[in-house]
């Protein structure tokens, strides 16, 4: 069971403070605004402004509707509308429409002759995360007859801006287990070069030197480190299809006999320590090469890969009804099909001096564990770059565990990135700390039910922080 780790990054945020708008306001022609106010209280914001209506002339069929509208980057909202009507278009919506006018029963309307010189005007609506950075405008519609828009005008007023700090949440990070064996492994593939037939290895034919000595390097980069120790070697030859099955499991066989001899006379390793294995012909890489092709008759091709007919007869099937294709794949797939896979599995002992695990961050970060990365996040500041820097260097190293991912995903939350802690979370399993994640997330992109039931599973989980976030930001009924 992983043992959670709990690191607070910063406080909650203290929703009681309150936020006002940024900016000066600009009104539509024929009103003034003033005494402007965008204030968030808790889970309330309240617009308030004072118009001056006193100049707006309003006559015939017309009806002049003004409505505040709060447009953020990814969400609007409409507010209650003030209308003004000419006597005669007053009579004739509240007629047709029962006295819910143009916009319905919230709107504050008027007749013209009847409009108070200034009005104070105020809503309070349910605040979203949305709404910090959002820009209040006025928009002035005048209507004709039959609610026909004439002409339409979109003044900003301010943009609202919450003075509360930015909210951080409290992270749990997991604690990572300590490998038991630190068992790694590197693997590659070496295209050796053999003339027709032949099964014996010259360095110097082609670019064998070149293939040749990437096994070498590979071998050499753990074999002469004092922190490692070779456990195993193989190397599994292939074939392409090309000429009889028969031919091609013997050239495979001894062909790799043939690399695993040459290596064995470089180093002095156990008898029996290089394993080996062949694959007469590699029909999986001729269908992965298929299926990724444009060729004319892929389909076909693959169809005929899957079936059921002896390798020797699919073979001559290929050849000798889809050519053209055949050509192709002789001169561009069968080359890369003939090749020697090899793997070096080692261990690496085991690290607990930090100042040592520091070092290694960043010349063999390979040799650590996601266990002695987490010994140096906890002697970090949270938040600062080191800190920050450990739990993405783990995500790269280790990029399909889930624990590293998680812990990644909390950094990125750090910062706001919602999207990139998102990434992380779809590696992160289905551990309570992720499902929290997962909610804080939703919090900070505004979605509060989301963020709510995710964060009341997150707490019947046992994860603590939940509670305290549930609680902070006003979440609960």
């Amino acid at each position: 069971m992983n043992k959670t780790y709990c690191i607070i990054l910063l406080a909650l945020c203290i929703l009681a403070l309150p936020a006002r708008a940024q900016g000066v306001a600009q009104a539509p022609e024929g009103i003034g605004v003033d005494s402007l106010r965008l204030e968030r209280n808790g889970k309330y914001l309240t617009v308030a402004m004072n118009l001056d209506l006193g100049g707006l002339e309003v006559k015939g069929d017309r009806a002049v509707l003004f409505t505040p509208v709060l447009h953020g980057s990814t969400d609007s909202v409409e507010l209650k509308s003030v209308g003004i009507y000419s006597r005669r278009s007053y009579y004739r919506y509240a007629r047709l429409t029962k006295r819910n006018m143009i916009t319905g029963p919230r709107e504050l309307s008027y007749k013209a002759s009847q409009t108070p010189d200034r009005l104070d005007y105020e809503v309070i609506l349910p605040y979203r995360r949305w709404m910090d950075g959002a820009t209040l405008t006025l928009r002035r519609a005048d209507y004709g007859c039959c609610a026909t828009l004439l002409a339409r005008q979109d003044s900003p007023l301010a943009t609202f801006r919450d003075r509360k700090p930015d909210y951080m949440p409290l992270a749990a990070y997991v604690q990572p287990q300590v490998e038991a064996v630190k068992a790694r492994a590197l693997t590659g593939t070496a295209y050796i070069d053999f003339p027709v037939n032949q099964t014996d290895i010259r360095p110097d034919y082609r670019n064998n030197r070149r293939e040749l000595d990437k096994i070498l390097a590979t071998i050499d980069s753990v074999r002469t480190d004092r922190d490692i120790t070779i456990t195993a070697l193989s190397i599994k030859g292939y074939a392409s299809p090309e000429g009889s099955y028969e031919l091609n499991t013997r050239l495979a066989a001894q062909r790799t006999e043939a690399l695993k001899q040459y290596v064995s006379r470089l180093y002095r390793f156990d008898n029996g320590f290089i394993q080996t294995a062949y694959e007469p012909e590699d029909w999986a890489g001729l269908r992965r090469y298929v299926e990724a092709s444009g060729l004319e008759h892929r389909a076909e091709i693959l169809a005929l890969i899957d079936g059921d007919r002896e390798p020797d007869n699919k073979e001559w099937k290929l050849k000798s009804t889809y050519p053209d294709d055949y050509r192709h794949l002789l001169a561009h797939c069968y080359p890369g099909l003939r090749r020697s896979d090899y793997r070096i599995d080692y261990v690496v002992r085991a690290f607990s001096d930090v100042d040592e695990i520091r070092a290694l961050m960043h010349t063999r970060p390979q040799k650590l564990s996601l266990q002695e990365l987490f010994l140096v996040a906890q002697q970090c500041e949270p938040g600062s770059d080191e800190f920050n820097e450990v739990f993405e260097l783990a995500v790269r190293l280790f990029p399909d565990d889930p624990v590293a991912n998680l812990n990644a995903a909390n950094t990125a939350l750090r910062r706001a990135d919602v999207q990139t802690a998102r990434r992380y979370l779809q590696k992160a399993g289905d551990m309570p700390q992720a499902t929290y994640a997962l909610g804080i997330c939703a919090l900070l992109e505004g979605d509060t039910d989301r963020a709510k039931a995710l964060l009341l599973q997150a707490q019947a989980q046992g994860v603590t922080q939940a509670k305290q976030a549930l609680d902070e930001l006003a979440v609960e009924d």
